[in-house]
Parts: structure tokens; sequence; C-alpha cells
């Protein structure tokens, strides 16, 4: 089995929900507390052990480039400035990993986006994450799928409980329990009625797949808005090699819906050690 250091960020959304602050800037640059949503899911996978970024973007994503580029300029400005905390952050973040940016010209699925990499990936396993999902947890959603991967050499899909109502918002799966306690996953049905879904286990985007998933994807047959699947995908390979599921352990926030995002910032900021408690002071005068 080859080393798992690739992961791909699907990253040409348009973000229309958070219009107009999106407009002209990318939805993966919105900040959390103190850094860009985009920044946390890239520390996780490096966590991870995956170095080999690659960002499938579309148009108007030029500021996450910038974002893991190094601006000789502005740091030269923090040094001679004295503001050596700055400096090391702004440093630190332009040289965290060597990334590769790919264009999705046409909005055709998360699979369409996925196999935009295949040529990059090869016959490699690798990452997946979307990163619209925030897992805040000492040990990072990536390295908690890592850790099954490396058990079994399969594909592994990270998975939360979700309340019966809000099945039809997720891809849900079904799955036999194994004597070593790992969920072997049977099959995924993507956004299903409440009586058709077959449990109450959603995949909740972060992934880690063997090479075999990107010549299924060639095969995935388009559906409601001619999008390519990756939930049709993952659910042929599953009826060919071992798919396992890992409850993921953390905080979670769909901090690509406005609600979602508010939320993380508010529990995140107060969470914060520099930010936290004036925070909750200036909260409690408001309220």
């Amino acid at each position: 089995m080859k080393p798992l250091r690739k992961i791909i960020f699907p990253a040409a959304g348009m973000g229309t929900r958070f219009l107009p602050a999106t407009k002209a800037s990318p939805k993966e640059m919105l900040t959390i507390v103190d850094k860009p949503l985009i920044q946390y899911g890239v520390e996780e996978a490096l966590a991870a052990g995956m170095d080999e970024i690659i960002m499938v973007t579309g148009r108007g994503k030029r500021a996450i480039e910038d974002h893991f580029d190094i601006s000789a300029e502005l740091e030269a400005n923090l040094k001679a400035a004295g503001k050596s905390d700055l400096y090391q952050e702004v440093s630190r973040v332009a040289r965290m990993a060597e990334v590769v940016y790919l264009r999705q010209k046409e909005s055709l699925g998360l699979g369409h986006a996925v196999l935009c990499a295949s040529h990059w990936v090869s016959d490699e396993p690798f990452g997946v994450s979307l990163a619209d999902e925030l897992i805040i947890h000492e040990t990072g959603a990536m390295q908690q799928l890592r850790e099954v991967h490396e058990q079994t050499g399969c594909s592994v899909i990270g998975l939360i409980q979700v309340a019966e109502s809000d099945v039809s918002k997720y891809g849900i799966v079904a799955f036999e329990a194994e004597e070593n306690g790992l969920l072997r996953l049977t099959d995924m049905v993507e956004k299903p009625d409440v009586d058709e879904a077959p449990s109450h286990l959603a995949m909740i985007g972060r992934y880690i797949f063997t090479p075999r998933l990107m010549d299924l994807l060639q095969e995935v047959k388009p559906g409601k808005g001619g999008e390519f699947q990756l939930t049709d995908a993952i659910a042929m390979l599953a009826k060919e090699e071992p798919v396992y599921g890992v409850l993921l352990e953390g905080q979670r926030f769909d901090a690509g819906n406005p609600g979602g995002f508010l939320l993380a910032n508010a529990v995140l900021g107060l969470q914060h050690p520099e930010y936290g408690e004036s925070l909750r002071r200036a909260l409690k005068k408001q309220l």
C-alpha cells in the first residue's frame, strides 16, 4: 500500500448562500474567529500527515492561492515593524504546505470536482475534505479516518449521527457492524426521504479513498442538474471492496450556511484563549 499523502479540497462553489459577502471574496476565505475557513481544513490535513494539497477551484478563487503563497513585502514589513508574532504566523501559513491548484471549469457536482484531480492522484490513496464542515477535536477528523485506513488498507468515510428530520439533507449510509467494532458500509443514498433512509448515519465531508474510486467516478452517470455525485461512486466502490465508516468525534459546525457559520464564530470565539473572556463580558452587556 502506497503512503497516504495527497488530499483534495473541492473549492469551486460560488457560495451563493453568503451573498453579498462572497460577491468578490471566496466563501472558503471567510474567517472563523481569526483565520479563514479553508485554513482549518488544511491544518487538519497536515496534522494527519497529508502534505500534498490539491485545491480544485473555479473563477474568483485567486484569494485562496494568495493566502497560501509567500508575500515577501508583507513579511518584510511585519519584521521591520517588530511584529514578530504576526510575522511568524504569516510566514507559517505561507510555508505550511505545497499546494497544487486545478480548475473545475463547469459546476458538475462533487464527484466531478474530485475527478478533476485524477491525474495528480494517479495510483495512490487520497483524502477528500469539504472545508465547509468544520470539525474541532484534539485528534483531527482526517487523523481519525487515517487510523482506520492504516489498520485496514481500505477506504474510510467520516460519519455523524443526525436527527430523523435531517436525513434528507445528507448522504445516508447503510452498514454492517463487524466483530472488530468497525462499520462496513454496504450502500449510500443521497438525500433520501425519511421513510427511505437506511439509517441515521450521514457522511460529513471527510473521506479517504483507494485509487479505485477515480476509475469508478468515470463510470458514474449524471443525475439531477447534470451533476456527477460522489455518493454514487462510493456506493459502487462498496460493492467491490470494503469501505468503512467512522463516527467522528469533536465539535461539528456546518459552516457552509450562515447559521452554522455564525454559530462556529460564537462558540469558538468564546473558547479562544485570547479573545474568549472579553467576548463573554461584551456579550453579557449586550444581551
